[in-house]
């Protein structure tokens, strides 16, 4: 008996070709196929580095066409690129005081609308006007960092905000009116009365539907809210999420927190950890909207309200049924506050980040396909091109990376890759006495809260505890200890990189 050669993705593509030649196969079914392909993922090599900011940066995006690319930095400036040939469309001041953390375009606005978010708190909106001229507005403020903003699909007025503040904002661009939504607080702190503020770090929307949107930030868990819920007279509990995310051997842990979060065209949520991993969640494993810290009761009985229609509706599941969410491991995020998105028309990859300054790629399935070199030091943001099979990077270096399947042989994974994070890293660097004072009250609450549930009151856990410190301190000294090379005064008091 003849044996039948195994079937190779050229094959395939072969027989694609083949059959979109015939009329077979669709023409967007071709490209979909195309650019979802294993092949293309291999061959990404550098297409091109964009060289003009004089700091790190930290946010990195397409406009609808995929032409353009907007970019900032630490030097507080925002760049238009017509990355295909490297050129500098426009270069203006955001009128931001400290890091630019977020640039995006607003939609339908031919690209002469942005919004901007800082480590200064602010949110603005830069307006390009005739022969280049910008004009920039100041449209709302947080008390502390504003790391992300999240645009609503398809609005060229509305979009969200929040911050280290714990609050979320809803701004409209035709009244500049900036309305605040809620302050998100920890679960376990508000049982007992306190009100203890989650410092946000990310917020998306789902783009299937628009009603729906996800914060997270310095504890466990990603909260899901319905903008449907809130009164716009200010009578209303729009405080309480619609439902909760976390991964169950998660719950109840203090020392782990949320920088990324991206929502699939499948009403699947990703959800990046420091000092831990990424775990994608679908509709039906949220625990619900008033989960019980650390109660196997609780796991598994979500609301599952991305599902659904109505927002109180609840999904019934089998309480037995082991469901957890798809895990991707490899990656470091422990330094910085990274994002973490999806790749391919179909969402079909998970792409992220480290702190050893590589791009992570799993396949959705959460196989790691690819592991590229890409800075010396850390990689945060990583934009996946609207349309076609191109990716661009950013992190603590100065320059923007342009990612296209160019090379001519197939890349392989490096033999030694994955690596547990170490618990003691910290997520923020502490460079001013601001920063040290907040992480100590962390740590005070964090011990109280790990003694008062364990009864943790002998010389072991004291120990622990005095250790954490001494840490923290040193952290501390340092980074103080770092200065700016080449002069660069765009560094500045705050978090020198997102």
């Amino acid at each position: 008996m003849l044996r039948r050669r195994p079937t190779t993705n050229l094959d395939r593509a072969v027989v694609d070709v083949w059959q979109r030649e015939v009329g077979g196969l669709p023409n967007r079914s071709f490209a979909h196929r195309l650019a979802a392909s294993k092949d293309l993922v291999l061959q990404f090599d550098i297409y091109r580095k964009l060289e003009k900011h004089r700091g790190c940066v930290n946010t990195v995006s397409f406009n609808a066409d995929g032409d353009i690319l907007v970019s900032g930095s630490d030097d507080r400036r925002i760049i238009l690129w017509d990355w295909e040939s490297g050129h500098v469309k426009l270069s203006f001041e955001s009128g931001h005081i400290n890091n630019v953390f977020q640039a995006k375009f607003m939609p339908y606005t031919d690209d002469r609308s942005i919004v901007t978010c800082a480590a200064d708190g602010q949110v603005r909106r830069a307006q390009i006007l005739e022969r280049g001229r910008v004009e920039t507005t100041l449209l709302a403020k947080h008390q502390g960092r504003a790391h992300k903003l999240a645009i609503e699909p398809g609005s060229p007025y509305i979009f969200y905000t929040c911050g280290e503040d714990g609050l979320v904002q809803h701004i409209d661009l035709r009244s500049r009116a900036a309305t605040e939504l809620l302050t998100c607080h920890q679960i376990q702190e508000r049982r007992r009365g306190l009100r203890v503020v989650v410092q946000l770090n990310a917020i998306a929307i789902d783009p299937r539907n628009s009603n729906l949107f996800a914060v997270a930030g310095s504890d466990e868990y990603a909260r899901l809210y319905d903008i449907r819920k809130y009164k716009w007279d200010g009578s209303t509990d729009f405080d309480q999420p619609i439902d909760f995310f976390c991964p169950s051997h998660l719950i109840g842990n203090p020392y782990v927190g949320i920088t990324g979060l991206a929502f699939s065209d499948h009403r699947e949520l990703l959800v990046s950890y420091n000092d831990e991993f990424i775990y994608l969640f679908t509709k039906d494993i949220g625990l619900g909207p008033d989960p019980i810290p650390a109660s196997p009761a609780s796991l598994g009985s979500g609301a599952g309200e991305m599902g659904h229609d109505h927002p109180l509706e609840a999904s019934t599941m089998d309480t037995d049924e082991n469901v957890s969410p798809q895990v991707y491991k490899g990656h470091k995020n422990c330094k910085t506050v990274k994002g973490v998105g999806f790749f391919g028309p179909k969402c079909e990859y998970v792409v992220s980040g480290s702190d050893c300054g590589r791009i992570f790629i799993w396949k959705k399935s959460g196989e790691l396909i690819r592991v590229m070199e890409a800075d010396q030091h850390v990689v945060n943001c990583i934009e996946s091109h609207p349309h076609a099979t191109v990716l661009a990077s950013s992190g603590i270096e100065k320059d923007i990376k342009i990612w296209t399947p160019k090379a001519t042989e197939r890349a392989i994974l490096p033999k030694t890759i994955e690596r547990k994070p170490k618990a003691m890293d910290r997520m923020y660097r502490l460079a001013s006495p601001q920063d040290l004072m907040i992480q100590l009250f962390s740590l005070q609450r964090q011990l109280r809260t790990t003694r008062e549930e364990h009864g943790a009151a002998n010389l072991a856990d004291n120990l622990v505890g005095d250790q954490e410190l001494f840490d923290l301190i040193m952290t501390f000294n340092a980074n103080s200890d770092v200065s700016s090379d080449d002069g660069d005064t765009s560094s500045s008091a705050e978090d020198p990189c997102s």
